[in-house]
C-alpha cells in the first residue's frame, strides 16, 4: 500500500458515471415502480452509498477514506433505452475518491440488474468512466469526450 503519511489533507472530490441498458419494459416499470423486488433507484442508491463506504474492503491496496459525502443519482434515456447512473463522493482527506466515486457507479448498476434480471437477463452495464476530480497532488481532472 503506498505510504499517505505525509501527504497533505486536502478536499477531495470525484464524479463518475455507469450506463446500464435495460430495455424498454424493464425502464417503464422502474419508471413506474412496478418492479416486485421493490423501488429500484432507491435501492440501487443505498447500495451505491454502502459500497462507496466499504471501498477499501473491495479493493486490495485502496486506503480508508472518511467519505463526506456520497450521492448517487439517476436519469432516464429514453431514446437509448438505457439508465445514466451518476455519483459524487467528497472528502477531505489525504487520498482521492475516485475509486469510491467508480464503485458506487458499479454497485448500483449492478443492483438494478439485480432487482430487474427476471424481465432481461441481457441488461448491458457498460461505459464505467470516471468524469472528473479535484484536490491532491495529481491535481484536477475533467474528462473530455
Amino acid at each position: 500500500m503506498v505510504n499517505v503519511g505525509e501527504k497533505n489533507i486536502s478536499k477531495r472530490i470525484a464524479r463518475a458515471r455507469a450506463r446500464i441498458h435495460v430495455g424498454h419494459e424493464v425502464m417503464n416499470k422502474i419508471e413506474h415502480n412496478q418492479i416486485g423486488k421493490g423501488n429500484v433507484l432507491t435501492i440501487a442508491k443505498i447500495a451505491g452509498i454502502m459500497a462507496a463506504k466499504s471501498t477499501s474492503n473491495l479493493i486490495p491496496l485502496c486506503h480508508q477514506c472518511p467519505l463526506d459525502r456520497v450521492d448517487v443519482q439517476f436519469q432516464f434515456d429514453h431514446s437509448n433505452e438505457e439508465i445514466i447512473v451518476e455519483s459524487i463522493c467528497e472528502a477531505t482527506w489525504k487520498t482521492g475518491v475516485e475509486m469510491e466515486a467508480l464503485i458506487a457507479v458499479s454497485i448500483a448498476a449492478l443492483t438494478i440488474y439485480d432487482m430487474c434480471k427476471a424481465l432481461n437477463k441481457s441488461m448491458l452495464i457498460r461505459d464505467c468512466y470516471l468524469l472528473s476530480k479535484t484536490g491532491g497532488k495529481s491535481g484536477d481532472f475533467t474528462r473530455i469526450d
